[in-house]
């Protein structure tokens, strides 16, 4: 996706007080690291920021004082029980340089009839261009039979990007649902109510 423009203004405010001012007044307070340079602490445009943050592996244009930086998101702390965005962390990058980030699974497609699909990871690390980052990667469960795992090798990957996790990871599982003893016995329980309804009708 295309680099995503926030306006940043600098901070010189530390601390949880700090934190939570800039908050209140709308902003959501970041840290800009990498390539050896002094850490930027920045405040950051509060609705547009989780705006951005919802496309995984955003390309971020920060703007601070007349220059730029492109950065990606790499921490984001939230209030678990609010689910506000408390602060971030920003990861500059250099086009041409690439980065290693978590990407989301996908899954594609139906898997053979009588059948369902489990996911059990649910991203996939990689490393790919820092200025060309996949959003998801895409799993075909199409036609797939019970018992058929796709591993992390088997996932096609975008074009540049390489597998950096285990390639024998198991990324999803096919699988034919399991109906539980309790399931069966409501289920015979509803059909002897019904078969007893119907024969009352009869009568």
């Amino acid at each position: 996706m295309s680099e995503i423009k926030l306006v940043a203004t600098a901070r010189t405010d530390f601390g949880k007080g700090a934190a939570r001012r800039t908050r209140r007044a709308g902003l959501i307070p970041a840290v800009l690291y990498g390539h050896g340079g002094e850490p930027l602490h920045v405040s950051l445009p509060g609705h547009q920021t989780m705006l951005a943050l919802k496309h995984a592996n955003a390309l971020f244009s920060i703007e601070l004082d007349g220059t730029s930086q492109l950065t990606i998101a790499k921490d984001v702390q939230r209030d678990p029980v609010k689910n506000v965005i408390e602060h971030v962390d920003m990861l500059i990058v250099k086009k041409g340089e690439k980065v290693a980030v978590e990407v989301p699974v996908h899954v594609t497609g139906e898997s053979a009839p009588g059948t369902i699909h489990f996911v059990e990871l649910q991203t996939i690390a990689l490393s790919a261009e820092a200025t060309d980052l996949p959003e998801q990667v895409e799993v075909s469960i199409e036609g797939l039979e019970a018992g058929t795992q796709v591993r992390a090798g088997d996932v096609t990957l975008p074009e540049g990007a390489t597998l950096t996790d285990n390639p024998e990871l198991i990324v999803v599982t096919i699988a034919v649902p399991q109906v539980s003893a309790e399931d069966e016995a409501a289920d015979a329980e509803i059909a002897a109510g019904q078969a007893a309804a119907s024969a009352a009708a009869q009568a």
